[in-house]
């Protein structure tokens, strides 16, 4: 057998002892947290933020309790989308995260740097890390649901989550170019590996609605998300439209003030866990 790299996403040895120890982390002993749902990407600039919020967001308005931890470390965007902007705060106990209006809890790099705008040249271990202390050193309380919102790609960090965290199952994030398929296959072959269930696959910026006349407008053509959900043997699936009202919502941090439907499908799955 050739020389373990430690990275188990491109392993194929099933039977690998690196791959049966128990790498997960203990929760803070002021965290009881249920179920832990990974939002995921093959790739960056699909949605995948937006996604995590609005399941956030929906979850929230259904009765349960609900948190965010932004494992996307060096592209951090969960607090403007909610319009949080103030530093975390901490004790001896450990920190406290960013509660939102309707009672989110957040946390995210951008609530300890000193300016939202600074950069964070960090490598993978560090950017590990620091995910691995959003889990164990929040005061997240009682949550049913913490949602996880990771950098794009299948390198240190989502495998740090997947290894660290007792992930119930992951949400696939995609747009509907061709070239995404492969893209969503990897974070799929990903997950498997990992023996963490995929949950649902949502397909975004599927279409346009025209203003005037109502016509669906695909302007990065039809996409085969639901077609590949199908395939895998992927439960739940959402498709979702480009909306400029949700971009303003996103712009104005006030994301919990958006109004659709689109991922109630993914939602009841979700509860279902």
């Amino acid at each position: 057998m050739s020389e373990c790299n430690s990275n188990c996403s491109s392993c194929s040895q099933q039977d690998c002892a690196s791959r049966k120890q128990d790498f997960k982390v203990a929760q803070n002993e002021y965290s009881h947290i249920k179920h832990v749902i990974g939002v995921v990407s093959g790739k960056g600039g699909v949605g995948k933020s937006l996604i995590t919020a609005e399941t956030a967001v929906l979850l929230a308005r259904a009765g349960y309790r609900v948190g965010i931890l932004d494992a996307d470390i060096t592209g951090p965007s969960i607090p403007k989308v909610f319009g949080i902007h103030e530093q975390a705060m901490g004790s001896d106990q450990g920190i406290m995260p960013a509660v939102t209006e309707n009672g989110i809890e957040i946390i995210s790099i951008n609530m300890l740097l000193d300016s939202e705008e600074t950069p964070v040249i960090w490598r993978g271990p560090v950017l590990a890390g620091v995910v691995k202390q959003f889990w164990n050193e929040v005061i997240w309380g009682d949550l049913d649901y913490l949602l996880v919102d990771m950098p794009p790609g299948t390198g240190d960090v989502p495998l740090t989550v997947f290894q660290s965290l007792p992930v119930d199952g992951i949400v696939i994030v995609t747009s509907p170019q061709e070239l995404v398929e492969m893209i969503v296959k990897k974070a799929y072959n990903m997950a498997k590996q990992m023996n963490i269930p995929v949950v649902a696959l949502v397909q975004n910026m599927s279409y346009l609605v025209c203003p005037d006349c109502g016509r669906k407008i695909f302007i990065y053509g039809e996409g085969k998300g639901e077609e590949m959900a199908q395939k895998l043997g992927i439960p739940s699936f959402a498709s979702l439209p480009i909306e400029p009202e949700i971009a303003g919502l996103c712009d104005a941090g006030q994301i919990e003030k958006f109004e659709n439907s689109y991922l109630s499908d993914v939602i009841k799955y979700i509860e279902t866990i």
